[in-house]
């Protein structure tokens, strides 16, 4: 073995830009290309408008307006303005900023000073405008290479930042804003910021009462009980209880949407059970009484501290250095509050009593039914190799959240397919899961058939989500079937068994449908891969005469060294989501419940052959399910 030569010339020094740009990760998590909540141009987004929240925080300006043209974004607050001798060192050096001021920014969004200096390094054009009492200063930079720095003039404009973006295609392939990820966003930021307004592509966004208006947006039917709302000194909570399964929180730090939670959301479980079996005097279970819970909880810390840059998910102890704990904090709050309230209405306590002992018992009728499905399982997952895991999980002993928010489950049909994709998959991360024919159609079915019904069993066991969404071992499931009708009745089956029995996997962006081509268009010099039959005809005009064009019917027919690049850099996934004006129970009840004469008008209304079907590329459950054909009434 020759040695390896190592000396000054292997030491690099990179600046600030270099750094972002090499590993994007560490400042905004994953790239992405939009398709996902968490993907990194939705980062750089709220970055820029962290910033403005902060000034809203501190009393400075009530309006923030934001535009987005193709990709191009473009983000104006009505604060104070960066100083203008600073509009070009607060996003092009790092280590600069007002945050580090912890009187200026005593509990801010932003801590490090970091954001708006990623969003520069990772834009193809990055502007910043800021006025202050009559002057207006501008500066224009290229992937954080500055290229113009006018001089301060007068300006008539109100006080204010103005930032203009265009993220960089060469980092985030194929992108595209969607404005359902968008809106969401914007949402949080006025539910936890009443008083705001934000105007987004001409429309308006603002609330009146916080968590409150969260939980009426979010959920899926009628709360069991009125919403209770609290608020206090830096904690505000918003808690009822629903007729679903799981636990569905919605928790925020700083104004910060931590979507994997933390220690102030652990403490607010614990705090909400501890209370409510004080209350009735009864040693139930916790999961009995947060069984069917749905709340929100927003708390305001002295230099929170996150587990990563995109700080989604908060590892403060403490709520502010050497201050009190955040479980006492937050224990004492809803110890007080909560304890107060439901002696306050005892119309809510008896709803809640109902709930809690309805779920006890469905829970005692389970116990030996879920000793025999985790021995099933174990025995499946060893023997019959249902699941290939990735590298991720079975070498790492610990919970590793970062390496988990980078692995998939790939949810299959048949043997060839699965082939396929563990022939091509990354090891590290991917891993696969083989069903054996059609699931069974589980809707108004209760939570048993999960553990008495093989195939869902041994899938709620490789995710790891009996106990709840704090186990999910992959941080996409993505259902990968065959582009036909049979492949198309196979997702909506598994999107029933999720949305009836696990829809915070939906709620959360963790539901996938995988997208692969349908045609291979090539000749001697290039080969293109189709995703549909316009982009079939593209390519046919593109590479001319004496084009070879082969329709992939299923999974199995791409070979393992082409699947690689459907599953690699270049993935194409389609989020499984649910619209704002969407109940699920009434979609679950009109597609999948019993046959009805306006079901079948609509199934005849919304007939489409298969070569339509196959064409569609947007996944969202009701288009899905409005194209069910007769299999609908089979298993229905």
């Amino acid at each position: 073995m020759s040695a390896t030569n190592y000396s000054e010339e292997h030491i690099r020094s990179l600046d600030w830009k270099e750094h972002i740009r090499l590993r994007p990760g560490m400042y905004i998590g994953k790239l992405g290309d939009g398709s996902s909540y968490d993907d990194g141009i939705y980062i750089l987004l709220k970055e820029v408008l962290d910033n403005c929240i902060d000034e809203f925080v501190m009393g400075h300006g009530k309006k923030v307006d934001i535009s987005i043209e193709g990709k191009r974004v473009t983000v104006r607050d009505y604060g104070r303005g960066v100083p203008l001798g600073k509009v070009v060192d607060v996003v092009s050096k790092i280590n600069t900023g007002a945050k580090y001021d912890s009187k200026a920014f005593k509990k801010s969004v932003g801590l490090n000073g970091v954001g708006t200096k990623a969003v520069n390094a990772l834009s193809t054009y990055f502007k910043i405008e800021s006025v202050r009492d009559g002057q207006l200063m501008r500066a224009e930079f290229d992937r954080g290479e500055l290229r113009k720095n006018n001089k301060a003039v007068s300006s008539d404009e109100p006080n204010g930042t103005r930032v203009e973006f265009e993220p960089d295609e060469q980092m985030f392939k194929n992108f595209q804003f969607r404005d359902q990820h968008i809106e969401r966003l914007l949402w949080n930021y006025c539910y936890l910021n009443t008083g705001l307004t934000i105007h987004y592509n001409g429309t308006k966004y603002q609330s009146k009462d916080g968590l409150k208006d969260l939980l009426q947006e979010r959920m899926d039917g009628e709360p069991l009980y009125p919403i209770i709302h609290l608020k206090g000194d830096d904690i505000e909570v918003a808690i009822t209880h629903a007729n679903h399964y799981g636990e569905d929180y919605y928790s925020f730090v700083n104004g910060q949407h931590t979507t994997q939670g933390g220690t102030h959301q652990g403490a607010f479980r614990e705090a909400v059970a501890k209370t409510i079996k004080d209350f009735f005097k009864k040693d139930w279970e916790a999961g009995d009484v947060r069984t069917g819970i749905v709340a929100a909880i927003a708390v305001k810390v002295i230099e929170p501290v996150f587990e990563s840059q995109t700080k989604t998910k908060l590892g403060s102890l403490e709520v502010e250095p050497g201050g009190q704990s955040m479980r006492s904090f937050v224990g004492d709050f809803i110890g007080r509050e909560l304890d107060n309230h439901l002696h306050k209405f005892p119309q809510v306590a008896e709803v809640l009593l109902q709930r809690i002992t309805q779920n006890e018992r469905e829970r005692k009728e389970l116990t030996g039914i879920r000793k025999l499905a985790r021995e099933r399982a174990k025995k499946a997952s060893l023997h019959n190799r249902k699941l290939r895991d990735c590298r991720v999980h079975l070498t790492d002993g610990k919970k590793d959240d970062a390496r988990k928010l980078e692995t998939t489950l790939f949810i299959t049909e048949g043997d060839s397919a699965s082939g396929s994709i563990t022939k091509s998959r990354n090891v590290e991360t991917q891993a696969v899961f083989s069903l054996k024919g059609k699931p069974l159609n589980c809707y108004g079915l209760t939570k048993k058939v999960v553990y008495e019904n093989e195939e869902f069993n041994l899938i709620q066991a490789a995710l790891d989500i009996e106990d709840g969404m704090d186990g999910l071992r992959y941080n996409k499931i993505v259902i990968a079937t065959d582009a036909d009708v049979d492949g198309m009745h196979i997702r909506l089956l598994l999107m029933t068994f999720f949305l009836q029995f696990f829809p915070e996997v939906v709620k959360n962006d963790h539901l996938y449908i995988l997208q692969t081509p349908l045609f291979r268009v090539r000749n001697k010099k290039e080969t293109i891969y189709c995703y549909s039959d316009e982009e079939r005809q593209r390519a046919i005009l593109k590479l001319g005469k004496g084009v070879e064009i082969t329709r992939f019917k299923g999974l199995g027919e791409i070979s393992p060294d082409e699947f690689k690049h459907f599953i690699g850099e270049d993935i194409r996934l389609e989020p499984v989501q649910i619209t704002k004006d969407a109940s699920v129970g009434k979609l679950l009840e009109f597609y999948m419940g019993k046959n009805t004469p306006e079901r079948q008008e609509f199934i005849i209304g919304n007939l489409k052959v298969e070569k339509d079907l196959v064409n569609e590329q947007a996944i969202d459950p009701v288009k899905v399910i409005a194209r069910k054909l007769e299999e609908v009434e089979e298993e229905a």
